[in-house]
């Protein structure tokens, strides 16, 4: 018997095809709000942290992944595992597999969107409409634009598609160029060669310590006057402070943000007043096709761990 932590969401889902794969799976329930009890807490060895779990369910999932003794394998239904309560599971023992690459066509979309709010002005003739002003003007496009394209995994590769097909130049950037990248790609050495050249500039990097505020207020600096951000890998990318500044000077025109430095972002930040500002609470990959490519990649790996293979999706 081999007791499986999910959702009533992921169980409906896919329950049938798990007690296919192995029939003596034992589903041990989360509901949100519900305590699991002790005894149900102790045999739990497999778990799937679903996005359907995400935000308001993610940490009472996740201390009773951490407290069970038999954890040994814990999928996430997201790529990003940065957060330290990953490092936490594998500290434990236990495996740890994530849903790279299931988030990319959804958060992609949500670049383009973003791209062609900020260059339409949506957020004015938003504020338009609420104050029931008829007001014309000029506005941008981005079709022959300069796009830059920080981080080319599936979020990245994706958006530099789709912007090509939008009349965009993508340039995409990555530590090591690959070769079969859509469009041209330089290495992240080349960063500050870059920013000049660029009308808008798309943030898809994963965090990690040589990223961290890869984008401060020198980067900021050497953009072009007016160029646009879209933040969609993690907040602590973008010194927030000198994007702020930047944003309220003018030297950048306007700023798609999903994620920040806090999140939720504080009812007192600066950046919800700020009339050149898109604040989505890190909802990009919050999609029905998102979940369903994550639980699918969880079938996936479930199929393998039955047939005792190795995990496609291993984070180490």
């Amino acid at each position: 018997m081999v007791g499986l932590f999910v959702s009533d969401v992921v169980w409906d889902a896919v329950g049938d095809r798990l007690l296919t794969l192995a029939p003596d799976l034992e589903r041990i329930a989360f509901r949100p709000g519900e305590m699991v009890p002790p005894e149900d807490v102790a045999r739990v060895e497999i778990a799937f942290l679903s996005m359907d779990m995400w935000p308001d369910s993610t940490a009472p999932y996740m201390k009773v992944c951490l407290e069970s003794p038999t954890l040994r394998w814990l999928h996430s239904g997201s790529a990003g595992v940065d957060h330290p309560v990953f490092r936490m599971i594998l500290d434990k023992g236990a495996r740890l597999t994530n849903s790279s690459g299931s988030s990319g066509p959804s958060i992609a979309h949500h670049v383009i969107m973003s791209l062609l709010a900020l260059r339409r002005d949506l957020p004015g003739f938003l504020r338009d409409q609420s104050q029931h002003v008829w007001r014309t003007r000029d506005v941008g496009d981005v079709e022959g634009t300069t796009l830059g394209v920080l981080g080319m995994g599936p979020i990245g590769t994706e958006t530099a598609r789709l912007a090509a097909e939008f009349g965009m130049r993508p340039i995409g950037m990555r530590r090591t160029v690959s070769g079969d990248e859509p469009c041209e790609t330089w290495t992240l050495d080349r960063l500050h060669e870059l920013l000049p050249r660029v009308d808008a500039l798309v943030v898809a990097l994963p965090l990690a310590p040589e990223t961290r505020r890869i984008i401060g207020a020198t980067e900021l600096e050497l953009l072009a006057p007016g160029a646009h951000v879209v933040n969609v890998g993690r907040g602590e990318l973008v010194d927030e402070a000198a994007l702020i500044d930047a944003l309220r000077s003018g030297r950048v025109g306007a700023a798609a943000l999903d994620v920040t430095e806090v999140e939720p972002l504080p009812a007192d930040s600066p950046l919800w007043d700020l009339p050149n500002v898109i604040i989505t609470p890190h909802a990009s990959a919050a999609t029905a096709s998102n979940q369903r490519r994550a639980t699918e990649f969880f079938v996936e790996e479930f199929a393998r761990f039955v047939r005792a293979e190795p995990f496609v999706r291993e984070v180490r």
